[in-house]
């Protein structure tokens, strides 16, 4: 069995993480579809490419759901007490590119985890003579 996870959107406000961007005091998934990022094209072409390889790839598409879930990196909520110049110091403090555990992660397995269940469902199942 061949799995491909595609990859989470970033969450940066204000520029890229080495940039002045930054994702703090996010506290909240986002709950409407308009104010998402334009699904990546390049995703478009990794599926038309999975879609025709000869060996199956099961592709776990991540990349919307997590696009979803800005409050759920560690930024500055990894260390306590951060004091009010470390709170706008986003190179040293914030991590928009990691995820809260338990958390985002959790549900990619899950995914997995249901995947992996439907194929042995499947393998069980009689076939059916055409």
């Amino acid at each position: 069995m061949v799995f491909f996870r595609g990859y989470s959107a970033s969450h940066f406000s204000g520029g890229q993480w080495n940039s002045g961007g930054a994702c703090d005091s996010e506290t909240m998934p986002i709950d409407n579809e308009k104010y998402l990022t334009e699904y990546p094209p390049k995703m478009r072409v990794l599926e038309k490419v999975l879609q025709n390889m000869k060996t199956h790839v099961s592709y776990l598409n991540i990349t919307r759901m997590t696009d979803f879930r800005k409050d759920g990196h560690p930024s500055i909520y990894r260390k306590q007490n951060l004091s009010p110049e470390e709170r706008k110091s986003p190179l040293r403090y914030q991590d928009c590119s990691h995820w809260c555990l338990p958390g985002v992660p959790d549900a990619w397995n899950e995914i997995l985890y249901a995947e992996l269940l439907v194929r042995q469902y499947k393998k069980k199942q009689p076939q059916k003579k055409a």
